[in-house]
């Protein structure tokens, strides 16, 4: 897994971009952009190659599935590995993001533990 590939960070709460961003950092991950809404980050998407997408769930006025089926719909985005950030654990949710293709799934509040084993799971060990 490469440490410099670029990560985008989707999340209308610059607080939770902070918290990620500064648990990226901790993992080794400094490569990162940010975007505060679905719109923005397909913008940035379709400009820029990224080895990684962390989306929350809840966002306005494109939620983080909205995005997630956006993605996968699109033949250039389709691959990158996007794992989705909410905190609800609902059943429901978490069915329709694997079925629009979600990577993996983190519950707030998370700690760069929590993080790392996700991002394990997704690349394998770094």
């Amino acid at each position: 897994m490469d440490k410099n590939m670029p990560i985008l960070i989707v999340d209308d709460y610059k607080t939770m971009l902070r918290i990620i961003r500064n648990l990226l950092k901790q993992l080794g991950f400094d490569n990162v952009d940010e975007a505060m809404d679905g719109s923005s980050a397909l913008q940035l998407l379709r400009g820029k190659s990224y080895g990684l997408i962390i989306s929350d769930w809840n966002m306005e006025p494109m939620t983080g599935l909205q995005l997630l089926k956006e993605v996968r719909a699109d033949a250039k985005l389709k691959q990158i590995p996007f794992v989705m950030v909410t905190a609800e654990s609902k059943t429901e949710n978490v069915v329709a993001a694997k079925e629009a293709g979600v990577t993996n799934y983190i519950v707030k509040p998370f700690n760069a533990e929590t993080l790392k084993s996700k991002l394990q799971a997704v690349f394998g060990a770094f």
